[in-house]
């Protein structure tokens, strides 16, 4: 068994979480296939700074160590891991986020929480609402939302309440392009995927679309090329310019 309990700094002891699995039966968590800890849970997830990791037992959720030992007496209904070192869990009496040592972020309950991403969260109000909160548990900005996703790339999808288009907006809840869109997402290095009436295709900051084609569905760029389905069916990689490198069927 992996000497979790003897490492005795914090660089050894992260190296160790670091290295962390879920085992097959998701009862536990291996180095190597070495259990880390002799106890078994009903369940655990992954591992996430500061080094805790969401586990559950006859007596509820909470969050483990490397050491396998809970981190706090609290227990939950639900526990997800720690993201900005805060961790989304729910009870009773809703939704909202904790410190490491279990406390509350905030005194306020939810509807439905994310995982803080970029120092911003996506939740959802009593009034069905989305918006982002900070990492101090306040809002980021006035406005609601029909639904609000997470942050990447500086920059988060919204669904406007006003005419139920997509666009993105920046970490004040700002646009950051006038471009609305029937579904939008994150960006990935730089382009986005996005949807309008004719059809899928990727856009640029600006909103603007990269290349004038447009297709039945498109995934994000990797390296410069992108799968994607054409309106006929079939399947192709295409380059940035839009263009078929490979036809895959």
């Amino acid at each position: 068994m992996p000497d979790v309990q003897h490492a005795e700094t914090r660089e050894q002891q992260v190296a160790l979480w670091r290295r962390a699995v879920v085992a097959t039966k998701g009862t536990h968590h291996e180095i190597d296939g070495t259990p880390m800890y002799a106890a078994r849970f009903e369940c655990v997830l992954n591992f996430h700074e500061p080094g805790l990791a969401p586990a559950r037992d006859p007596s509820g959720a909470f969050h483990i160590g490397p050491d396998g030992a809970p981190t706090y007496a609290r227990r939950f209904h639900h526990t997800w891991g720690f993201y900005d070192e805060l961790a989304c869990v729910a009870d009773t009496t809703g939704w909202f986020h904790i410190h490491p040592d279990g406390s509350d972020l905030y005194t306020a309950r939810l509807a439905w929480c994310g995982n803080f991403q970029g120092e911003r969260c996506t939740v959802r109000g009593a009034d069905q609402r989305y918006f982002h909160i900070t990492t101090q548990g306040h809002a980021a900005y006035a406005s609601r939302h029909l639904y609000a996703g997470d942050f990447r790339e500086g920059a988060a999808v919204v669904r406007f309440f006003e005419d139920g288009l997509c666009g993105h907006v920046d970490a004040s809840g700002r646009s950051i392009h006038g471009g609305r869109f029937l579904d939008l997402d994150t960006f990935h290095k730089g382009l986005a995927r996005a949807r309008d009436p004719s059809g899928w295709m990727h856009v640029d900051r600006s909103g603007l679309p990269v290349y004038p084609a447009r297709f039945a569905s498109v995934e994000p760029f990797y390296n410069g090329q992108a799968l994607v389905e054409t309106m006929s069916g079939t399947r192709a990689v295409i380059g940035e310019d839009g263009l078929v490198a490979v036809e895959i069927t």
